[in-house]
């Protein structure tokens, strides 16, 4: 077998069998096959598209690349999330003590953020002394333990996807759907997650900008873990505006705090209570979503989900007087109020453009190596749809430099548009 037969095959829009994909994931990860013919198998790819099939039996090639994480001698049943990334999501500091107060186990490994899309790692990395870095034994008896957990993901978990990430990113084949949803899908396979939440985001601040192209990626998911023998429900939630309020990375997990605290921005708690409901229901601890929505919402109000986010920290080597405190985390040396320049109805606040901006303030990464300041970003006070009186407080900035801070304010201005009538409100989810 050679990889130049299997690029040709898919070249030529044939469909690749099991043996084929397996001979090409081993090559590429063990260095056999060379990084440009990897590069050209991804653009057959990109190009020509894969089958359910063959997209699982790719997905599932990358995932036994590395170790595979086995959770059954540690809890029942391993329930997983992940979003697809956006402008403001929060939701995991949130969702996950949500769902853990409320009796489900839930141990997740997330990412650093990278462009406009924030990192769930960089946020928690914002509490002082916070780890990121588990073991995966550590996972694991952190999991059986505190019965929740949120780390980087593990090294030796699907490598292969990791070097096929980097080629991709070089390579222009990012946007190819069966790559996206096989990246995905390999390290929640890896990572032991036996039922698995994914919230596909849609929207302008979204990497799936159609609601078309968030369905594709939905069906294709859902289609791969049921080939693979796991349970899996998708959700489509718009992007197209900031999740909640705050964007950048302390002050998000302040607003997560502050949501655990019955306080957090209408949008965002929605967001957060649907989400919650549907991994009890998942995870075999609610009968329906109604039930689960009413779990979800005792655990905010009796205080056992923000109780939740403190055995969490605490932990993980974290100073847990932040999360009973938010006012301790870092503040930034400028704080600018922009004021609405006119009166009206506010008909987009574009969320890539404020993720942008937030990304030259420092609180994202242009580039891997780039560092992230910890305390800068937005307050985005109001929603689409929303009526406005000119020199209203429309979004407040927070930075270090005077520069970055006049450029992100002429971004986030220009993201904010207006229309003289009414406008309707976005939806959160997208039957």
């Amino acid at each position: 077998m050679r990889a130049v037969d299997i690029i040709i095959k898919k070249r030529d829009k044939h469909e690749l069998i099991l043996e084929e994909i397996e001979f090409f994931v081993r090559g590429f990860t063990n260095g056999d096959i060379p990084d440009y013919q990897t590069s050209a198998f991804a653009m057959a790819i990109l190009l020509n598209g894969m089958t359910p099939r063959e997209t699982t039996d790719l997905t599932l090639a990358m995932a036994h690349s590395g170790s595979m994480l086995d959770l059954s001698d540690v809890v029942d049943l391993a329930v997983d999330k992940h979003s697809s990334g956006g402008v403001g999501d929060k939701t995991s500091l949130s969702v996950l003590p949500i769902v853990a107060a409320c009796g489900l186990p839930v141990g997740k490994m997330s990412g650093r953020g990278l462009g406009f899309s924030g990192g769930t790692l960089d946020k928690l990395e914002s509490i002082p002394g916070y780890r990121v870095d588990l073991s995966t034994e550590e996972f694991k008896q952190q999991l059986k333990e505190k019965g929740i957990v949120l780390t980087g993901q593990s090294l030796d978990l699907a490598p292969a996807d990791g070097k096929l990430y980097s080629l991709r990113d070089v390579t222009g084949t990012v946007q190819s759907i069966p790559l996206i949803a096989s990246s995905i899908m390999c390290k929640k396979l890896a990572a032991g997650a036996q039922a698995i939440l994914l919230d596909v985001k849609t929207g302008l601040g979204a990497f799936m900008e159609t609601l078309d192209e968030a369905r594709k990626l939905a069906d294709l998911m859902t289609d791969i873990g049921r080939l693979a023998g796991r349970d899996v429900v998708a959700l489509l939630s718009d992007m197209n505006q900031p999740l909640g309020s705050a964007v950048g990375n302390s002050l998000e997990v302040i607003e997560a705090i502050d949501m655990l605290k019955g306080r957090g921005p209408e949008d965002f708690a929605e967001h957060c209570l649907y989400v919650s409901a549907h991994m009890l229901v998942l995870g075999r601890r609610a009968k329906d979503l109604s039930q689960g929505r009413a779990m979800a919402e005792t655990s905010i109000a009796d205080g056992s989900a923000l109780e939740k986010l403190r055995v969490l920290v605490q932990a993980q080597g974290g100073d847990v007087s932040y999360i009973d405190d938010s006012s301790k985390f870092e503040q930034a040396k400028l704080v600018d109020v922009v004021k609405s320049p006119r009166s009206g109805y506010l008909s987009e606040v574009q969320a890539r453009s404020v993720g942008e901006a937030a990304v030259i303030l420092g609180a994202g990464r242009a580039k891997k190596s780039d560092p992230v300041d910890h305390a800068v970003g937005f307050v985005i006070h109001h929603k689409v749809g929303d009526r406005l009186e000119a020199g209203e407080p429309l979004f407040t900035i927070h930075a270090n430099d005077e520069v970055k801070l006049a450029e992100a304010r002429v971004a986030v201005l220009d993201a904010h548009t207006f229309s003289d009538t009414p406008i309707n409100k976005l939806p959160l989810f997208y039957s």
